[in-house]
């Protein structure tokens, strides 16, 4: 024994049905631009971050090169240059030579 169903019923779920199946693809699409758009947003991020990090480093390597300058003391620095200057470079390299072997 079969239950007759009203046309309009057997039309308003048709009607819900097509609704459905018709916004899917606009639902997937707008799914994925939401999900492409957090990608990039989460791309942006990381690459401020490395570049704070990147600039973080700089200024660290900055630090220690000015320090390192800074603790030559700068008489025996111009002492040394001057000894380089007048005299002969080959008998300065075979003298440092001979105390570099000499600490061996």
């Amino acid at each position: 024994m079969t239950d007759p169903v009203s046309p309009q019923i057997t039309d308003a779920v048709t009607q819900a049905n097509v609704k459905v199946v018709a916004e899917a693809p606009a639902v997937s699409m707008g799914t994925l631009y939401q999900s492409m758009g957090h990608s990039v947003g989460i791309l942006f991020q990381n690459a401020v971050s490395a570049q704070q990090q990147q600039n973080t480093l700089a200024q660290a390597a900055t630090h220690q090169g000015v320090m390192q300058v800074y603790s030559v003391d700068t008489t025996a620095g111009a002492a040394a240059t001057e000894k380089v200057a007048q005299g002969g470079v080959p008998d300065n390299l075979t003298s440092l030579l001979t105390v570099l072997k000499s600490f061996q």
